[in-house]
C-alpha cells in the first residue's frame, strides 16, 4: 500500500510585541480605519531584538513534537520555509536542528516566500511517500519585520512576524491526498526584495520589501481559486466535501473574494490575518494551529491548503485529518 504523510503534530510560535494600527499612525501616513478597511488587519507581531526566524521556529517546533510525542533524535529531516534566516548561510534549518538536538536529521531551506509551507509540505510528502524518510518536521518562520522600510506606508501595514510547525509521518492512512505547485516568473518584479549581491540597491537604501499591491491583488484572487479548484479535482472531492479552507492571511478582502467566487459558506473559511497580519510562510501553519484551538477541526475532516506569494508562486494541498485533536492533548 501507498505511503502517504500525515499530521500528527503541530506548534506555533507568536512574538510577545503587538504593534497596533494605532501605534503605526504615529508614524506612517497611515489611519487603523484605512488599514482595516483595506486589509481587515489591526494588529500584528513584532519579534525582539533577540529573536530571529531559527528561535521562533525551534518554540513551534518544540511544541509539534510534543503533540507528536516524538523525540528531536527520532526526527529524519527538517524543512524550513523562510525568506528571512538568520545567515544566508549555514541553512535555517540547520540551525533548528542543532538548537533542537535533532541530531539524525538532514536539514535545508526551502524559498518559495508566502507559499513556502506548501511547497515544503509537498516536499516532506514526496520523501515520505518514496520511502526515503518516515518523519518530517516542517517549518514555516518569517521575520518581515527586519526586511520592511517603516516609512513605507503600502507594505510596512500589511506583515507580522511568527513560526508554525508540523511533523509529518509516514502512514497508509489519512494524510495528503493532492497537492498542486506553480509559478510564474513574469511576476517577479511584482513582489521581492533585493538580493545581498546587488550592490548598487543595498548601498542607497533600497533593499527592502517591494511589492505592486494592486497586481499582487488580482493575481491573489485569481491563483487561490485556480488552485483550489484544481487541488480539490485532483484529490477526487468536490468543493463541499471540503470542511475547512485555510487560506494563506496576507489579506481578509482576498480571501473574502476567492471565498465568494467559489460560493464558499463562511464557517467554512478560516480567518485570523486581524490579529497577526502577514506572516508569510508561517501563515498558514499558524492558521492550522488556531483553528485546531477554537475545535474547528476533527479527526475525518477534509482540509485545503492554500498559499500564495513571491516567485509569483503559489501551492495547495488536500488533507485527510487522521489526527485527533483531543487524544493529542491528553
Amino acid at each position: 500500500m501507498a505511503l502517504r504523510a500525515r499530521i500528527t503534530g503541530w506548534g506555533k510560535y507568536l512574538p510577545q510585541r503587538i504593534l497596533t494600527n494605532r501605534e503605526l499612525e504615529k508614524w506612517v501616513d497611515t489611519s487603523d480605519a484605512w488599514i482595516r478597511s483595506r486589509t481587515g488587519i489591526r494588529e500584528r507581531r513584532i519579534a525582539a531584538d533577540d529573536e530571529t526566524a531559527s528561535t521562533m521556529a525551534v518554540e513551534a517546533s518544540r511544541q509539534a513534537l510534543e503533540v507528536a510525542h516524538l523525540n528531536p533524535k527520532e526526527l529524519d529531516l527538517i524543512i524550513a520555509a523562510t525568506v528571512t534566516p538568520d545567515k544566508v548561510f549555514p541553512a535555517c534549518a540547520s540551525l533548528i536542528q542543532h538548537q533542537l538536538g535533532a541530531s539524525k536529521a538532514a536539514a535545508f531551506d526551502l524559498n518559495a516566500a508566502c507559499s513556502g509551507f506548501v511547497y515544503a509540505l509537498a516536499t516532506a510528502n514526496q520523501f515520505i511517500g518514496a520511502g526515503g524518510f518516515e518523519k518530517v518536521l516542517v517549518v514555516g518562520t518569517d521575520v518581515y519585520s527586519r526586511i520592511l522600510d517603516w516609512r513605507d506606508r503600502s507594505t510596512c501595514v500589511l506583515f507580522g512576524d511568527g513560526a508554525g510547525a508540523v511533523i509529518m509521518e509516514a502512514s497508509t492512512q489519512g494524510g495528503s491526498l493532492s497537492f498542486v505547485l506553480g509559478s510564474d516568473g513574469s511576476g517577479a518584479d511584482l513582489l521581492y526584495v533585493p538580493g545581498l549581491c546587488d550592490s548598487t540597491l543595498v548601498a542607497n537604501d533600497h533593499h527592502y520589501l517591494t511589492m505592486n499591491g494592486p497586481e499582487v491583488f488580482k493575481f491573489a484572487i485569481h491563483t487561490m481559486v485556480g488552485a483550489t479548484k484544481q487541488v480539490v479535482e485532483t484529490a477526487h472531492l468536490t468543493l463541499d466535501d471540503i470542511d475547512l479552507f485555510i487560506y494563506h492571511q496576507a489579506n481578509s478582502r482576498i480571501i473574502q473574494a476567492a471565498a465568494k467566487s467559489l460560493s464558499l459558506p463562511p464557517h467554512k473559511v478560516f480567518i485570523n490575518v486581524d490579529r497577526y497580519g502577514n506572516t508569510s510562510a508561517a501563515s498558514i501553519p499558524i492558521a492550522l494551529c488556531e483553528a485546531i484551538e477554537e475545535g474547528r477541526i476533527q479527526k475525518g475532516d477534509h482540509l485545503a491548503l492554500v498559499g500564495f506569494g513571491g516567485g509569483l508562486s503559489w501551492g495547495a494541498m488536500v488533507v485527510e485529518w487522521d489526527s485527533d485533536p483531543l487524544e493529542k492533548n491528553v
